[in-house]
């Protein structure tokens, strides 16, 4: 069992291609739920829907995130009508935020909804929510504190982030689903998609005891670096890495992850990283991470389970 924690779209992208590279029973995506909110008097949980609509093979191609050929009738109804629109949910969008919603209410855990949705869309690999419990990422900016989505598209990341906060963590725990594949003797390796670490993986990371667990775990753990060239593929990850004073750099994200990684995947064009990155402790390998086609997601996610491979048969020669 491979498990990859993931959140965004560059985590979807890479989690589409170690989905067409794995067998459904070989791979276990766990998606940061830091980013959920209410709106509209519905239970929006963005990431995990972008997760699931690019799994399906239904993902917008332009935006990356929606579905493609959406329609938008309610949004344009909702601003005749005066109501907010500054979060769009296209039609068949809603529909699954509406469902989500109504089954929460009835007693149901995100999980069990998030793998019956999954299900439904055909997807055959397995998506886990971090926890089942409310986790709220929370913005504090010069302007105040904001929740995630309101920082994020409402005022599209403007105001000077100052620290990030996860509300209610510390009350969360990890899915069952998850909790059996993290005690499994077939878990063979973590992979760390090129995700935000501060917005995406730390969240997930928060959910008491997960990242200790994970950590004592003899599988390689490797992460796929979101900054290349000094500069985010997409998202305010090097937006937010200056304001909270580090550097944007591939480099800056190996040290993020510290000790936590065995081996880190940079771009190719920051090959000159390498021996920088490999001081830390971690291993490191070089090749092309931005993902333009599917080819390039397949062929990322490949080099990324031969690079784990590799680190695990160094890791059991005490190398």
């Amino acid at each position: 069992m491979i498990v990859a924690l993931a959140g965004g779209v560059g985590g979807a992208k890479l989690a589409s291609g170690l989905a067409e590279v794995l067998p459904p029973e070989e791979l276990a995506v766990v998606v940061n739920t830091g980013d959920d909110f209410s709106h509209l008097g519905l239970r929006i949980s963005p990431d995990l829907d972008t997760m699931m609509y690019t799994l399906a093979g239904l993902a917008s191609r332009e935006l990356g995130w929606g579905i493609e050929g959406e329609s938008w009738n309610f949004m344009r109804a909702l601003e005749r009508l005066g109501g907010e629109t500054w979060f769009r949910l296209g039609d068949q969008d809603l529909a699954t935020n509406v469902e989500r919603t109504r089954r929460l209410a009835a007693g149901e855990t995100l999980s069990a909804i998030t793998a019956d949705l999954s299900r439904r869309l055909g997807v055959r690999h397995l998506i886990i929510p971090m926890t089942d419990h409310p986790v709220r990422t929370i913005v504090v900016t010069d302007e105040g504190a904001l929740g995630f989505q309101e920082y994020f598209v409402r005022r599209r990341c403007r105001p000077r982030l100052l620290a990030i906060e996860y509300a209610g963590a510390a009350e969360a725990s990890p899915p069952g689903e998850l909790t059996k594949i993290l005690e499994s003797r077939q878990f063979e390796a973590l992979i760390i998609c090129p995700s935000n670490p501060y917005l995406s993986i730390a969240p997930i990371l928060a959910v008491p005891g997960l990242r200790s667990r994970l950590q004592a775990l003899k599988a390689p753990k490797i992460a796929v670096t979101p900054i290349v060239a000094g500069r985010a593929v997409k998202g305010p990850a090097a937006k937010i890495m200056r304001e909270l004073g580090r550097e944007s750099s591939a480099l800056e994200v190996a040290r993020h992850y510290g000790g936590f990684v065995d081996g880190f995947v940079l771009d190719a064009q920051d090959r000159q990283l390498k021996a920088p990155i490999e001081a830390l402790g971690q291993k490191v390998l070089a090749v092309n991470t931005v993902m333009e086609s599917s080819a390039d997601r397949a062929a990322l996610a490949r080099a990324t389970l031969q690079f784990a491979a590799e680190t695990a048969l160094l890791r059991s020669s005490g190398r």
